[in-house]
């Protein structure tokens, strides 16, 4: 318990654009946070290797040596993101007794546990909130309001650069490559996009996602992966036909038979509340036995949202140092298998360009047969009569990843394809 005339120290690892913003809401609203917290609250450092030109940080508490500054702080926020020295920052900070905000999804994607369980041996607190969705909080009902419920799914749009990126493709018509440069124009992408395009940041999200909601240690490696960079504004034009729209989704489900975790573009109904989705927000839909649909929506993503999340676990965390308590734990109990989502079973839409020959759709549709694919719909889109091709469009009962991707081998070395455009999952068939 902190003593009535020392203040709760916090430490500030990180003076980005979301540690400044951190920093900012600390200094200025120091005397509100402290009646919520009922007890003072002082921002004893702020280390960075950058120098430092924000009016709300004193100059006299940055510091170069985050390593001693850990040692020192009841309360240290990890904002330099990355896996090390990160990693090393914040387990030293818990050995040292201090409880440790975070928003780095990279590192509890691959140490979650470790930090967990070190945290929980300490007795000291680890937050997270800001780590999956910026300002919305998902973290805290996954980890504590629905603990009382069976978590089925979860489906969320977590990454504000491909949910821009596609919701500018279906609402302007534009090409990937065209959006993708707008985005970084205005920062709404990296100048390395890698990262976000091909699904990566929403994995590690999904990883903590599943931890928290099935009670299972799932890290980065165990989500399945597959990104945007592929889809075009044909496949956005077929979306809209079927009256659906593309979202890039981190997806994590429980069943008798195991647990998944994957990312990867996917057809959902335009009615669907996903679907509303736009520009860079974020949204997760949660899907429990006992509370049914659940949906957490607003920005994603920003220094100022993303700060508000993590301010807030600080003042939470510092409450309970006030009180000389913890909060709840993580525990991550459960043995359930965990399945590669590339086989678990979906609906899945097939674009192809067939050469103009008679018998072409026995042919392909053969293919599906004899791997005991059904076909639920096909439609046909004439080229120019000219066109030594036109376009098949192909709509699946419930089969498996890998059986898709065997079909459209198959389909790619076959005399009577000009080649396979597009294959994708659709939710809600």
């Amino acid at each position: 318990m902190a003593t009535d005339e020392a203040p709760i120290r916090i430490a500030l690892l990180g003076a980005g654009t979301v540690g400044s913003q951190t920093a900012r809401l600390l200094v200025e609203q120091k005397e509100a946070l402290e009646k919520r917290v009922g007890h003072g609250i002082e921002l004893v450092g702020v280390a960075t290797l950058d120098p430092v030109d924000d009016p709300w940080i004193d100059q006299s508490i940055v510091t170069d040596n985050a390593a001693q500054l850990v040692t020192r702080a009841d309360i240290v926020i990890e904002l330099i993101g990355g896996i090390e020295p990160a990693r090393t920052f914040v387990l030293s900070a818990i050995e040292h007794g201090a409880s440790v905000v975070t928003a780095n999804k990279a590192l509890l994607a691959k140490h979650g546990s470790e930090i967990y369980r070190a945290a929980a041996d300490k007795g000291v607190d680890v937050y997270f909130e800001a780590s999956v969705g910026g300002a919305i909080p998902i973290i805290c009902p996954l980890r504590n309001s629905l603990v009382g419920d069976k978590i089925n799914r979860i489906m969320g749009i977590v990454n504000g650069t491909t949910n821009y990126i596609l919701d500018e493709m279906t609402t302007k018509n534009l090409d990937f490559d065209s959006v993708l440069k707008d985005a970084q124009e205005k920062g709404f992408a990296e100048a390395d996009p890698t990262a976000d395009i091909d699904g990566f940041d929403a994995a590690s999200k999904a990883a903590i996602m599943a931890c928290l909601a099935f009670n299972r240690d799932v890290r980065i490696d165990d989500v399945y992966v597959e990104g945007i960079r592929s889809i075009t504004a044909e496949d956005i034009a077929a979306a809209g036909e079927l009256n659906r729209v593309i979202k890039l989704l981190a997806v994590v489900e429980q069943d008798e038979t195991g647990i998944s975790a994957g990312v990867y573009p996917v057809m959902i109904p335009e009615e669907h509340q996903l679907a509303k989705v736009g520009g860079s927000f974020n949204a997760v839909f949660v899907e429990g036995e006992a509370s049914d649909d659940l949906m957490f929506y607003g920005r994603g993503a920003g220094g100022a949202p993303t700060a508000s999340a993590v301010v807030g676990d600080a003042i939470t965390a510092a409450r309970h140092r006030a009180k000389g308590v913890t909060g709840s734990s993580i525990p991550l109990f459960s043995d359930a298998p965990i399945k590669n989502a590339a086989d678990g079973e979906d609906v899945y839409f097939m674009r192809m360009r067939v050469k103009d020959q008679v018998g072409v759709l026995a042919k392909v549709s053969q293919i599906f047969a004899d791997s005991n694919v059904s076909i639920k719909a096909v439609q046909q889109h004439e080229k120019e009569e000219s066109s030594k091709t036109h376009d098949l469009w192909i709509l699946t009962h419930a089969t498996t990843g890998r059986t898709i991707r065997d079909i459209s081998d198959k389909l790619e070395k076959s005399d009577f394809i000009d080649s396979v455009l597009s294959t994708m999952r659709v939710f809600g068939e």
